[in-house]
């Protein structure tokens, strides 16, 4: 893999860049849309391609390790052939959600025990697994597998979960270095920093985490639940020590304010469920503000969903109308406000790339974040 950055924007610590992978070269910064399974719920492979303009997509070893299985798509010949995407793949260790099944899991120093919330059958995570787990699934990039820190937590509890996270990352390491994937393409481990809020605790895995010489890292274990300032805090203190010349990924932010805010202080990628997951209940996102399709003034309004839209969706089908399919509880409705988001989204990081290298990133971030957190 390989990292270049173009500009800088003088401003703040914003940057524009290309990583090139074996599937293609992604234009920074850039967001992720989250294929949980395989897939972009609501969506087509072809939609996501031609008409949002993704350039990459996340999914999940979590998800796909227990259904239909990483052995089922590694004999597909990986997720590539079994989901149509030929883009560049990031997959996540799975550890977020783990940590998310709560009494159904428990921790140790060797890995994670956990209870499928399919069926209930017991399964083990190892280091070790999670690096064979996505080996087979063959995504471009995969994660270390960490364990995500809940919030709040004592300072205790979270320099002993970073212990734990650094020592799985060095087997991680260890165990990616005398594997191959079987697919015939390389692939790229990032590492991940945690920590919690404690900035003493931020900064220790940041140095330990650069010490690994990745080809990328990852900044985990935010934006679940703690203050957006405090986030933007950790996030600021964390990428003044990553390395300079590697891609930063922001995992699981957020909304458009959040992304925005988190590119000012040197932030490459990101992904979240928020634009997929909101948008199948109503919420869009717009250049002037968010919408809540689903109220009764929108029930008259025949006025395109965004005029300035980028997506055919934008200009076809009016408020009105999107309304009526939510109100109806029609399939359509999840199709064209997933449609809208993703490339609200995607449009969102184009532009932000753009302002960057024109020089006039922090005026227009500063306006942008204010219009998009209007309610409409």
């Amino acid at each position: 893999m390989k990292f270049e950055i173009s500009h800088r924007d003088g401003g703040s610590s914003a940057r524009a860049g290309l990583l090139t992978t074996d599937h293609g070269i992604i234009e920074s910064p850039f967001f992720m849309p989250v294929g949980t399974a395989g897939a972009v719920k609501a969506l087509h492979v072809n939609d996501l391609n031609a008409e949002i303009k993704a350039q990459i997509m996340l999914s999940n070893t979590y998800h796909l390790y227990l259904r239909p299985g990483s052995d089922i798509v590694a004999k597909a010949g990986g997720l590539h052939k079994f989901n149509g995407w030929q883009k560049p793949i990031l997959t996540d260790s799975g550890g977020y959600q783990i940590y998310s099944l709560g009494a159904m899991r428990k921790f140790t120093d060797d890995g994670v025990i956990f209870q499928s919330h399919i069926d209930g059958s017991r399964h083990a995570f190892t280091p070790e697994k999670a690096m064979d787990v996505q080996r087979q699934l063959g995504a471009d990039i995969i994660m270390a597998f960490d364990e995500c820190t809940p919030y709040p937590c004592d300072e205790a509890y979270a320099r002993k979960s970073l212990k734990r996270t650094h020592y799985w990352l060095s087997r991680c390491i260890t165990h990616f270095n005398i594997t191959d994937c079987p697919h015939g393409y390389r692939q790229s481990l990032f590492p991940i920093v945690q920590g919690s809020v404690y900035p003493g605790l931020r900064v220790e895995s940041a140095k330990f985490i650069s010490d690994q010489g990745a080809e990328g890292n990852a900044i985990g274990g935010l934006s679940v639940g703690e203050p957006a300032s405090m986030m933007y805090e950790m996030t600021a203190l964390v990428c003044d020590i990553l390395p300079n010349d590697k891609p930063r990924y922001l995992m699981g932010v957020g909304t458009p304010a959040n992304i925005l805010e988190s590119i000012a202080v040197g932030v490459d990628m990101f992904d979240c469920v928020i634009p997929t997951r909101n948008g199948r209940n109503g919420m869009l996102f717009t250049r002037n503000g968010i919408i809540n399709i689903k109220n009764e003034k929108w029930k008259d309004d025949f006025s395109p969903l965004e005029s300035e839209g980028e997506v055919f969706a934008d200009q076809i089908y009016s408020k009105a109308f999107l309304r009526h399919l939510f109100i109806s509880k029609e399939i359509l409705s999840a199709m064209i406000a997933t449609t809208h988001n993703l490339g609200f989204y995607i449009w969102l990081m184009k532009e932000a790339r753009k302002k960057i290298i024109e020089g006039n990133f922090m005026e227009w971030k500063e306006r942008m974040v204010k219009q998009l957190m209007q309610r409409l």
